[in-house]
């Protein structure tokens, strides 16, 4: 028996009317019909994941209660599993424990991935649970190299994505990004001052 479509999850009832009411409606139900909206990780999706070193996170409680967690780690520690599943090893932090108290009444799960250098955004909706007993996968989930203890892991079913706007994104770059440019000028200024000692 397969679960909502893609888009039944996206917007409910009560988003369909504010798009009928606010002139947006007819457009979301043509890229509907077209299946514009999906439910499986497709190549592309998971390279944007590969290359993410961060993501939020949100959960809600049983009372409905929001709460949004930044994770963040090496590129690529957020992993595809299959075409379904994605994963990550969840590290000791804080202690407060939200997340994943939260996920022990409330499946739920919602993730916001920004490239923000190239102005690009993901929202993946899915479904969550804590695995605290498998070793292998946990080896599996965790990256090489980085520091931190894993405590257990969280899989998510994926049941919708979507690929959002430009709009409104602030372009941000991290380290690495601005020393591959910076690279490219110093590149550039020893090939000039070579010349310049060619000259002299």
């Amino acid at each position: 028996m397969t679960g909502p479509s893609p888009a039944n999850i996206m917007f409910s009832d009560a988003v369909r009317q504010q798009q009928t009411r606010r002139g947006s409606r007819q457009a979301y139900a043509r890229m509907e019909e077209r299946g514009a909206f999906k439910d499986k990780v497709t190549s592309e999706l998971a390279e944007f994941i590969a290359n993410r070193d961060s993501f939020y996170l949100a959960t809600a409680g049983a009372n409905g209660q929001p709460y949004i967690q930044h994770r963040g780690g090496t590129p690529g520690f957020l992993k595809v599993l299959d075409e379904s599943r994605l994963g990550f090893a969840d590290f000791s932090g804080n202690k407060q424990y939200i997340s994943i108290g939260n996920l022990s009444e409330n499946d739920q799960v919602f993730l916001f991935l920004m490239d923000y250098a190239n102005r690009r955004r993901v929202k993946i909706w899915g479904k969550a649970r804590v695995v605290e007993d498998d070793a292998d996968l946990l080896a599996r989930l965790v990256v090489e190299g980085y520091g931190g203890r894993p405590e257990r892991a969280i899989v998510i079913e994926v049941t919708a994505w979507d690929v959002n706007c430009p709009q409104h994104i602030t372009p941000r770059f991290t380290e690495p990004e601005i020393a591959a440019v910076l690279e490219s000028y110093r590149q550039r200024i020893r090939e000039l001052e070579a010349e310049i000692r060619q000259r002299h």
